[in-house]
């Protein structure tokens, strides 16, 4: 029994190599051809806007992009592990290994360690370029592919409830008393029914309330519309009302999810959807290291055989499996069903534990 828990260094970098380079160019694949369909539904309203050419569906595609590589980088190292060990045992690669003493976790090693690279590179990618490309497309998609804002950091298109009226705002810039509304546009309902409909353009905090400029503001009843320089509207209405009433947790990276949970809890809101995807933004990119450990089926057992189909089958089923169940935690967690921990790491804990009992039942 060969003790050392890797096979030789030419050997783990050659597993470790295939590996990576399959992985990568499944990865490249599925983006071009999922980025294409993607423009075919997204293209027609980017060029809608009066003004937009080529220059702005590149655009698209550059923020587009990195969510496609976010959300398949798994998928396509779940791939890549089936496609590279089902060469390797058809091979007779597997056969050698294991004639040489290594154990089936021996001949995984290499594979695992090059998937931990991978988890840390998607989680900076996540964090660093995934959180700001999706907040800048959110941004962007809300003004129907016009004009962006300039400070990538603003809220928009907020709704907030005070009693019966609805307030809905364009763009929020700041925090605290310092924020400033743009685009504002205020409901006022009695009970069920609508009373009138003001609009401003802009709006700042005053006392307990909002003071908004250049008003307009329609009655209902009267058919009537009147304009003032500015009025005081929303009393009672806090600033974090607005700055935290949409907090896009894909939109922004671990820390400064982090920072709005704080936020949010200090200003007794409810916080358990958005700490589940906190704690998902560290299992997620951690998913890669059990790819390895799915396809493992696909490894073992003798290719002459004419089962090696059947376990890369079962090895893909697995992968599928598993991200159903993360797809469904999550959704369990946002309703308030799980806890945030429980819904970011039981599918990968689980999971873990499938993989390793297969493995140990059939090989070891």
């Amino acid at each position: 029994m060969n003790l050392s828990f890797f096979p030789s260094r030419t050997m783990s970098i050659y597993m470790a190599k295939m590996f990576l380079v399959r992985s990568f160019a499944i990865l490249a694949a599925l983006v071009l051809v999922l980025q294409a369909l993607d423009l075919l539904s997204e293209s027609g309203r980017i060029l809608a806007y009066d003004g937009n050419g080529q220059s702005e569906v590149w655009r698209y595609v550059s923020l587009r992009v990195p969510e496609i590589v976010a959300r398949f980088l798994p998928f396509s190292v779940l791939l890549g592990t089936i496609i590279t060990l089902s060469t390797l045992n058809q091979n007779s690669e597997v056969i050698s290994m294991k004639a040489a003493g290594l154990s089936a976790h021996q001949v995984l090693a290499p594979l695992i360690l090059a998937a931990f690279g991978v988890a840390a590179i998607s989680f900076a990618f996540n964090d660093r370029i995934v959180s700001r490309a999706t907040a800048t497309l959110d941004a962007w998609r809300a003004v129907d592919y016009g004009p962006l804002p300039i400070d990538r950091g603003d809220r928009t298109n907020v709704w907030v409830r005070e009693g019966n009226d609805l307030i809905q705002v364009r763009q929020i810039a700041g925090r605290g008393d310092a924020a400033q509304l743009a685009g504002i546009t205020l409901y006022e309902r009695d009970g069920g029914s609508m009373v009138s409909v003001l609009t401003a353009d802009r709006g700042v905090r005053e006392g307990d309330g909002w003071r908004v400029s250049n008003v307009r503001r329609f009655d209902v009843a009267a058919g009537r519309v009147t304009t003032a320089p500015s009025a005081l509207i929303a009393r009672g209405v806090r600033p974090d009302q607005f700055t935290l009433s949409s907090v896009n947790a894909e939109g922004l990276s671990f820390g400064a999810l982090n920072d709005a949970i704080d936020e949010l809890r200090a200003a007794g809101r409810p916080t358990k959807a958005l700490e589940g995807s906190l704690w998902h933004k560290l299992s997620g990119p951690l998913s890669s290291v059990l790819m390895p450990l799915l396809g493992a089926v696909a490894a073992f057992g003798i290719a002459r055989s004419g089962k090696l189909f059947v376990r890369a089958v079962i090895g893909m089923m697995l992968g599928f499996a598993y991200f159903v169940a993360d797809n469904f935690a999550l959704a369990m967690g946002n309703l308030g069903a799980y806890p945030p921990f429980l819904a970011a790491w039981a599918p990968f804990l689980l999971f873990l534990l499938i993989g390793e009992a297969v493995l140990v039942r059939t090989e070891e």
